[in-house]
């Protein structure tokens, strides 16, 4: 079998077995892709996980030329290289737990405090942070009946204590 009806083989059996939907278009079609996976910016490695991979690794082995075995260098190198990429994709969602927690942090330091927004017309608004929430990605915060994103957040003041009644 040459190569090209290996990786023809392996492409083949990948794109049955895959999860989800796949596309094969052309000669050189996309292996067990998902198509999601072009679209979720978090997916680090474009749709390949461990399954795929090692179905990939094991149908390269099975339809190799036996005459010219694939070099072990080299399949060290293509295992550490997936180890390096699903690492950083694991980082990747770190950073982002991160990232939501500090957002989460900077909206609840702002209850009680008078901060400045823009809604969606652009006009500006004022008022003092009642509440916090959390929005689809984003912290919300509540002034009065007004609920609007941090990230609309213009300004922040801190809010000054009401004159002692006597």
């Amino acid at each position: 079998m040459t190569s090209i009806q290996a990786l023809a083989a392996a492409r083949t059996a990948l794109a049955t077995t895959a999860t989800g939907t796949t596309k094969n278009d052309g000669p050189v079609g996309t292996i067990g892709v998902k198509e999601t996976a072009k679209t979720d910016p978090a997916n680090v490695l474009g749709g390949l996980d461990s399954d795929v991979f090692l179905k990939l690794l094991v149908a390269q082995m099975k339809y190799q030329d036996p005459t010219n075995p694939t070099d072990s260098t080299a399949m060290l190198a293509q295992t550490a290289q997936y180890t390096v990429v699903e690492k950083l994709s694991e980082l990747s969602k770190l950073d982002q737990k991160v990232l939501d927690a500090s957002n989460a942090q900077s909206a609840a330091s702002m209850l009680g405090r008078t901060v400045t927004w823009k809604d969606v017309s652009g006009n500006a608004h004022t008022g003092v942070v009642t509440a916090t929430s959390w929005g689809s990605t984003t912290p919300n915060l509540t002034v009065g009946t007004s609920t609007f994103s941090l990230d609309d957040v213009t300004s922040v003041a801190t809010t000054p204590d009401p004159a002692p009644t006597t």
